[in-house]
């Protein structure tokens, strides 16, 4: 009797333990994602549409991501705060957004005369960078992913051209992140301003200069109206946008669907950077046909040294007062060396080839 009584019980607690699994396995889920990008907007919002859509059709409709963009949140700076306390389940902007409240989160967007899009990848998923921002996540609450690159972005819009140095001084600017720091050493006055508010500052001169992205989204806001002079970049050679999740919802979730979202996100974002660069060949081509007025200038030599030495005082002074921070600091530029080794042989000289031939 006991034997059988032992027995029944083992069978018991197996059926019982199938059954859970079972019904967690068919258990469905809903999670809100709040963007601070607007409905539609190209590119940014096709990234976390493209996310939704992988996540939906790998769990078979057992995972589902609603959507809402900056006009039904009312706060596209205000993600992070949303997802941290859990009034949004996911969020997706840029990390260098939130300097303000957290410093050391500008440090995985992109660094200014940091690494290509290539490069910086490397690092997030071989280099030890996606440790290092979710060290810096964690204690907000918060898984951080990469979510998509725009690749290298121009260095923005001006009104005039930019000769040298004095024409930077009291410049207004809006350049986020550690590019606005570095001209704020430089003379400029830099300032964040959410996107859709970006060609009415420009318009009616609350800023007399814009950063944004590249030919395919700065066209969308008609900037090429307003300013003839468009800037080559130095300051975002490999702009990461972020997927953010709520680190309670995302325990909750079984361990696949957290692999599936893992795979969507990574997916999306490659999604992007390709998006990006036809976008932006194709964005070109029509600048050049239909806005002759617009010049490609480049910043002068004493215009980037100044920028260069500023950038370089600006990082040693970060890792100086904060031990995180000098460890990404470290992390970045010992990587990028090590990986900016090998494309001067590959990528540089194959363009440097083609420019010669061509």
């Amino acid at each position: 009797m006991k034997i059988r009584s032992v027995l029944s019980a083992a069978v018991l607690a197996v059926a019982t333990t199938f059954a859970s699994t079972q019904a967690l396995a068919q258990e469905t889920f809903t999670l809100r994602l709040a963007e601070t990008w607007g409905p539609n907007f190209p590119i940014f919002g096709d990234t976390t549409k493209n996310f939704a859509e992988r996540v939906e059709k790998m769990s078979d409709g057992r995972l589902k991501v609603r959507i809402d963009s900056a006009n039904k949140h009312k706060a596209p700076l205000g993600v992070f705060d949303m997802v941290k306390a859990g009034q949004y389940d996911m969020g997706h902007s840029a990390s260098y957004y939130w300097k303000g409240k957290v410093p050391n989160t500008l440090f995985f967007t992109s660094m200014p005369f940091g690494m290509n899009a290539m490069e910086q990848y490397a690092w997030f998923y071989h280099g030890g960078g996606m440790e290092l921002m979710q060290e810096v996540y964690e204690p907000h609450n918060m898984l951080s992913f990469p979510g998509g690159n725009t690749g290298v972005q121009m260095g923005g819009w001006f009104r005039k051209e930019i000769k040298s140095l004095d024409d930077l001084d009291g410049l207004k600017m809006r350049i986020p992140g550690f590019a606005g720091e570095v001209f704020a050493e430089v003379g400029v006055n830099p300032t964040n301003i959410p996107p859709g508010e970006l060609y009415t500052a420009l318009e009616r001169n609350t800023i007399d200069a814009v950063e944004w992205v590249g030919p395919a989204l700065d066209l969308r806001l008609g900037f090429q109206q307003i300013a003839d002079y468009y800037y080559t970049g130095w300051h975002e050679p490999a702009t990461e946008l972020q997927f953010l999740v709520n680190k309670k919802v995302w325990d909750k979730l079984p361990a696949d669907l957290q692999e599936i979202m893992r795979i969507a996100m990574r997916t999306a974002s490659y999604d992007m950077l390709v998006h990006s660069q036809h976008a932006n060949a194709e964005a070109w081509a029509n600048i050049r046909e239909e806005y002759p007025n617009v010049e490609i200038k480049q910043f002068p030599n004493d215009i980037f040294q100044a920028m260069y030495k500023a950038n370089e005082k600006l990082l040693d002074e970060a890792a100086e007062e904060n031990e995180q921070a000098a460890r990404i600091v470290k992390s970045q530029e010992e990587y990028l060396e090590k990986s900016r080794a090998y494309t001067n042989i590959s990528e540089r000289a194959y363009l440097n080839t083609m420019a010669e031939v061509e």
